[in-house]
């Protein structure tokens, strides 16, 4: 069915006055400098999407997110902008890096798109989308521009309920955070070595804790309100990261779902493909962690963090690929689904103090890191070691079990399968 003149002007309006309306507060807000600098990013990687090499797109989208990431490039572009206020640097850094990383996914779409190109205007209309410029999540062209050009805005039933709930919450939940950051000193403790040097193995284990679900909580909270800000506007945006306590597995580690997405989509999957041969899946983590490493910005923290969960990536595989052989396999079909789901939640245990530990990397430091997995791992042995492996042990159990349930509950039913089976013959 064709759409007609109206339902078309209301979605090319729509798509429009997104990108004019943030266009506008970028250069009101960082000044056209700034402007001038996001536009050449945009023309430079147009330019390179009309060729249709998605090698040329790589490296001209990593070369270019390499000159705001290294010196002395990034302090020439930063010049660029004029004036001075609290949050520039985050907003300069933030703005230019994600916008870089929306062009690169524009240019990856249009080498797929079979006939044609895209138009500069839909590539201007999809990185200057307001709400997710400077703070992101990065949505992928071909999703934001399915959704953002679709004549179909209908609300669902409760949803603008449901929005205002979440609005409300998100609200809640950052005057609780305010409250932490004041008085409970989570972030400023592992910097004085001195004073956690006294802690206690099981105070230790709760801080490097703490300081992940902190840091959860605030991008949770930040995606989230934007992500409400988006679903107003009839978008369906990447979800809040998975919570840190509900995390067993490398695979499912992300602080960002937008950039997960990107580099699942157009790194991780596309060279790892199922992701059970090893060399594949060891040159999709390469790559994967090489973007990453570029993104973050290269420095010492940063290469650890890379190399740790590059390693935990593959070490998850190399590890179910041994328990899949003989005897393993055998050993395992005859324990039972019961015992299996207690042996491997032995292992989760494990893994979830490995993800811990790679992670509170990138948020305090090396020192505290380390300091965190000796007394853990070698002067707690074993009563501290055991004892902290028993209590996740038994929260990973919690969590499969949850999601075992929630799983039962989402698998369709035989009688309904065989309905529309009989209805599709």
């Amino acid at each position: 069915m064709s759409s007609s003149p109206k339902s078309s002007l209301s979605w090319l309006q729509r798509s429009f006055i997104f990108g004019l309306y943030g266009a506008l507060a970028v250069l009101v807000t960082m000044g056209w400098t700034y402007m001038a600098l996001v536009l050449s990013h945009c023309l430079v990687l147009y330019s390179v999407a009309l060729v249709k090499q998605k090698w040329l797109v790589f490296a001209a989208g990593l070369t270019t997110l390499a000159s705001i990431k290294l010196e002395p490039y990034n302090s020439w572009q930063e010049a660029l902008v004029t004036g001075s206020f609290d949050l520039q640097d985050i907003l300069f850094y933030g703005g230019v890096g994600f916008s870089i990383m929306r062009c690169m996914s524009f240019a990856l779409e249009n080498c797929e798109k079979k006939e044609g190109n895209y138009s500069f205007s839909d590539l201007l209309k999809y990185n200057f989308y307001l709400p997710f410029f400077f703070f992101g999540p990065i949505m992928t062209f071909d999703r934001y521009h399915a959704q953002a050009t679709t004549t179909k805005l209908t609300r669902k039933e409760r949803e603008m309920w449901n929005i205002t709930s979440k609005a409300l919450l998100h609200l809640g939940v950052i005057l609780v955070v305010d409250v932490f950051f004041h008085y409970l000193y989570i972030l400023t403790i592992p910097s004085d070595m001195k004073l956690v040097g006294k802690l206690s193995d099981w105070c230790l284990a709760g801080l490097a804790y703490s300081n992940l679900v902190y840091d959860w909580i605030k991008a949770a909270v930040m995606f989230g309100v934007i992500n409400t800000v988006a679903t107003l506007d009839h978008l369906d945006p990447p979800q809040p990261p998975k919570c840190i306590t509900m995390l067993y597995v490398f695979a499912e580690t992300h602080f960002d779902r937008g950039i997960n997405d990107w580099l699942c989509k157009y790194v991780y999957d596309y060279i790892g493909g199922d992701h059970d041969k090893i060399f594949k899946e060891l040159l999709a983590t390469f790559c994967t962690f090489f973007i990453t490493t570029l993104w973050l910005g290269p420095c010492q923290l940063v290469y650890l963090w890379s190399f740790f969960n590059c390693f935990g990536l593959n070490f998850e595989l190399w590890v179910a690929k041994l328990f899949s052989l003989p005897p393993f396999s055998t050993i395992e079909h005859c324990m039972g689904e019961a015992m299996s789901r207690r042996i491997r939640g032995v292992f989760n245990a494990a893994n979830f103090w490995a993800i811990v530990l790679y992670n509170v990397l990138s948020l305090n430091s090396l020192e505290f890191a380390k300091l965190v997995a000796r007394r853990l791992i070698f002067k707690g042995f074993p009563l501290s070691t055991l004892s902290v492996l028993m209590v996740t042990y038994c929260g990973v159990q919690l969590v499969k079990e949850r999601e075992r349930q929630q799983a039962l509950l989402e698998e369709p039913e035989p009688e309904k399968l065989a309905d529309a089976k009989e209805k599709s013959e």
